[in-house]
């Protein structure tokens, strides 16, 4: 089923000056509080995902959980979640990436992949493609995308924003 078109943007709301001046935050929160916005998203990430050969959904700390949940249900795979550093019980694997605020860590489990696996990773928004593949925005200005592209790596957003927009 191909899901007719849906204004995206408009369920994304800009906070000015978060987490600090000069950037616009885009907030989901009203996404999630729309249940045709959320089966919209949903939908789109399922139609596309659906056949193509990968063995984990991965979902990225926080608001990555919220759709790679839903998506790995979907589809039927395990769900395995990367975390901000320090927030895992067991042994991690552990990795540092630059942000547009500086640099991060990010764990997982050590036990939740084996060699052969292969992940497809959900977050919200790809800004300098520190951590993602695939994403509900885009913010092309930081180039994360055309960097994760660069590198093989291929990427996935439903809408995009330029960093000046509202």
């Amino acid at each position: 089923m191909h899901s007719e078109a849906f204004d995206l943007k408009a369920l994304i709301r800009p906070v000015v000056d978060f987490p600090k001046p000069g950037v616009i935050f885009r907030d989901i929160t009203p996404l999630f509080q729309s249940p045709r916005g959320l089966r919209y998203v949903a939908d789109q990430f399922i139609e596309r995902y659906v056949e193509a050969e990968f063995s984990h959904i991965g979902a990225m700390d926080a608001r990555g959980f919220l759709i790679g949940s839903i998506i790995a249900h979907q589809l039927n795979k395990p769900l395995i979640l990367f975390r901000k550093q320090g927030k895992l019980p067991a042994d991690v694997l552990s990795e540092g990436y630059q942000t547009e605020y500086g640099e991060a860590f990010l764990e997982v489990h050590a036990d939740s992949l084996c060699e052969g696996d292969s992940v497809l990773i959900f977050d919200d928004l790809i800004a300098t493609g520190g951590t993602l593949l695939a994403a509900i925005i885009d913010l092309p200005e930081l180039e994360g995308s055309r960097r994760l592209q660069a590198a093989g790596v291929p990427t996935f957003c439903l809408t995009e924003f330029s960093l000046n927009e509202y």
